[in-house]
């Protein structure tokens, strides 16, 4: 399923690309923006190379910006604010804070440019001309389904750690979250955040910051709460790191399921290695691309993007990566995930 998802992904960017192209041979000082939460985390790297590779095919000039850290709100307004002034005709971002940018989004929308969000909806989504982003919610969904499956009728036993992005609760990670507990069968109370379910299996919610040093801080955060976690969500692969090696330091890292959401090779090596379970991966350069490509298109006749069909948003894939497959739960192995990763 996932295969023919990407080949008609690819064949629509195709066919972007062909009349961006002409469009960059006549205007040459078209400039679009990527702005992303951070410049170090490997998945905004792939994202950058992504849309670095499509805005030299397409001639068109790509300015990069970013956080310093995740959740650094202040400098995305910034670069927003540089590419109105700048002219350019469109932006990508992946916003840290995805309500509080919806002004400067506004204004971005208002001055003529075509915003897209890239990997995390705003809030509210419609907030941007278009999104072009992983089901976040079916990401998490298939982790968690994978993990009951893995424990079977011991699944109604299990102690799970929660290991969230940030306290601001930005969409992906209440979607990647809230996903994660309907697969594993936990009613969730509000789905629009995290924290507010009632089911004695949630041992509690920390924040990483979605990196490995703040995966490593929430997973003894939570151990100290209960000792006997034996299932971790974890927002994305950084944070599944860390949270390896705060088990590790106390003996349990054989005896705890990891899960988590992003699919880089780095990652995916993880299966390989037994530090993680299983992962969904998403396809961050192919968003980048297809954004960039779509920018090209608005700059050319004023096209704006349509959703993929049934959602609100265009879906550029997920598939689950694992070495453990369960009957029931489509997914590929750590061999495929390596050939795909980030592609």
């Amino acid at each position: 399923m996932f295969k023919t998802t990407k080949t008609a992904l690819l064949g629509g960017a195709i066919a972007v690309a062909s009349s961006g192209m002409a469009m960059a041979d006549g205007h040459a000082d078209v400039s679009a923006c990527l702005i992303t939460k951070t410049d170090t985390n490997p998945f905004f790297v792939k994202m950058r190379e992504g849309a670095t590779a499509a805005a030299e095919e397409l001639g068109i000039t790509l300015n990069s910006y970013a956080g310093q850290v995740d959740g650094d709100h202040e400098t995305q307004v910034a670069a927003i604010e540089t590419c109105i002034a700048n002219g350019a005709a469109g932006i990508l971002i992946t916003a840290s804070d995805t309500s509080s940018i919806v002004s400067a989004v506004e204004q971005a929308r208002e001055a003529g440019l075509l915003v897209i969000a890239l990997d995390t909806p705003l809030e509210p989504i419609d907030s941007a001309d278009a999104t072009f982003a992983t089901d976040n919610f079916e990401a998490g969904r298939l982790i968690g389904a994978w993990a009951a499956a893995q424990l079977g009728d011991e699944a109604a036993n299990a102690r799970i750690a929660m290991l969230d992005l940030a306290v601001s609760q930005p969409s992906v990670g209440v979607l990647r979250d809230q996903g994660f507990m309907t697969g594993f069968g936990i009613d969730i109370a509000d789905p629009n955040r995290w924290g507010d379910e009632d089911d004695d299996r949630i041992v509690g919610h920390a924040v990483t910051a979605g990196n490995e040093e703040g995966g490593r801080r929430a997973m003894e955060e939570l151990l100290a709460i209960d000792p006997m976690i034996n299932v971790v969500y974890t927002i994305n692969e950084p944070a599944a790191a860390g949270a390896y090696e705060a088990l590790r330091a106390i003996g349990r890292e054989e005896d705890v399921l990891i899960v988590s959401v992003d699919g880089g090779c780095p990652g995916v090596q993880n299966i390989a290695d037994g530090v993680i379970g299983a992962t969904a991966q998403q396809y961050p350069l192919l968003m980048a691309s297809l954004g960039v490509e779509a920018i090209a298109q608005f700059a050319a006749d004023g096209t704006v993007p349509e959703p993929s069909e049934g959602l609100d948003f265009f879906n550029t894939g997920v598939a689950l990566v694992t070495g453990e497959p369960v009957d029931g739960i489509e997914s590929i192995s750590v061999e495929e995930g390596l050939e795909l990763c980030w592609g």
